[in-house]
């Protein structure tokens, strides 16, 4: 059972949370001025970074312990709950101490299942809400895996968040959204409150309102974004935070949409469509299945004559005219290259398949025909 936001002290039916603040806590009047901004918008609760963990050394790595104090005194100011990123028992030790009502962890804590044990034991009978970020890496299990180290102590007020993934190729977010794996984590784990952090998903800020209407369209609970009071000073992430002005307006744009309708008449035509599409997707299947059967039989002609199961030419061509014809058809590239990769692992099972059972059955014929 998970606990949402309004039983940790944020408004009832009201949708989205919203979580703001810096991405790191430079001064106390860095962070008053700012939650005192962010406070004049509406926002729900203050965020800060007390400790960074960046990927090279010598970059700000957070002020540490003593941010802290300027966190809680800016929450006191405001009514703001804060909530800051921790990484260690350590930390949890000193914000606990510090009165912070909330904490996260972050990506890269994540990733490490004997870190967030750690962290999950020094938090046993505790009663904080804790937030958790998903790992660096498109890894859902161990996502769900963090989620579950921390219910095993008996804490029911947990919540993930979504901020991306990271990716070896070059494209137009920081960290690749991948939205099946948070829809999938909804799935599998009902009820969890979900937050969306479009901050680190775009790197930018240009495209926020975007991500964050997309997040609000997929039901998500909340939003996390990082706000400055004078973005260009910051001394990390300074392209990916706005000003809470900024954010104000934001937050003013996005729309919160209905997730069913009422009118009967509204709603049978809703349930046309959905007809259409189940009709269209029992032919997809339908015709998966066919060339899964020739597949099989390509499977069959390969081992007839000792070719491999890769083909690297033919897959290239594949993917060139699919690619092409998808476009031709307002598909979007990145949809066709997913599907067909999947069509050819498939494709490769049931040759290989196919390939394994010709083995047997020549084997078994040889070995009739010998005695």
């Amino acid at each position: 059972m998970f606990l949402k936001p309004d039983a940790w002290g944020f408004p009832a039916n009201t949708r989205p949370w919203v979580i703001a603040g810096p991405c790191g806590a430079e001064s106390e009047e860095q962070v008053l001025e700012t939650a005192l901004g962010l406070k004049a918008q509406g926002v729900h609760a203050l965020r800060a970074g007390i400790w960074k963990p960046r990927t090279r050394p010598g970059s700000f790595e957070g002020m540490g312990e003593q941010a802290l104090t300027w966190v809680k005194r800016a929450s006191i100011a405001t009514g703001l709950p804060a909530t800051v990123e921790v990484a260690s028992p350590k930390h949890v030790e000193q914000a606990l101490k510090a009165g912070i009502e909330f904490l996260w962890l972050g990506a890269r804590t994540t990733v490490n299942p004997f870190l967030v044990q750690e962290i999950a034991d020094s938090l046993k009978g505790v009663d904080v809400p804790v937030m958790i970020k998903n790992p660096v890496n498109p890894d859902l299990e161990l996502w769900i895996g963090a989620i579950e180290r921390f219910q095993r102590t008996g804490n029911n007020k947990i919540a993930a968040i979504h901020r991306g993934f990271s990716s070896y190729e070059n494209q137009t977010y920081r960290n690749k959204p991948n939205w099946e794996l948070p829809i999938e984590l909804r799935r599998r784990l009902p009820g969890i409150t979900l937050f969306c952090d479009p901050s680190h998903i775009c790197g930018n800020t240009f495209m926020l309102e975007y991500v964050a209407q997309f997040a609000l369209d997929l039901q998500y609970d909340g939003l996390m974004i990082e706000s400055h009071r004078n973005p260009k000073e910051a001394l990390s992430d300074a392209a990916q935070q706005l000003t809470p002005s900024e954010l104000g307006t934001l937050l003013s744009q996005l729309q919160v949409r209905k997730p069913t309708i009422e009118d009967p008449f509204e709603l049978s035509r809703l349930e046309d469509l959905r007809d259409q599409i189940d009709e269209i997707d029992s032919e997809l299947l339908n015709l998966m299945a066919q060339r899964m059967n020739v597949a099989r039989t390509i499977g069959k002609y390969k081992f007839m004559n000792n070719l491999t199961i890769l083909q690297p030419e033919r897959w290239e061509e594949i993917v060139a005219s699919r690619v092409k014809s998808g476009i031709d058809k307002e598909l979007t590239k990145e949809f066709i290259l997913k599907l067909y990769s999947l069509i050819h692992e498939e494709s490769m099972f049931h040759q290989t398949s196919q390939m394994i059972q010709e083995r047997k059955d020549k084997t078994s014929k040889d070995s009739s025909t010998s005695k």
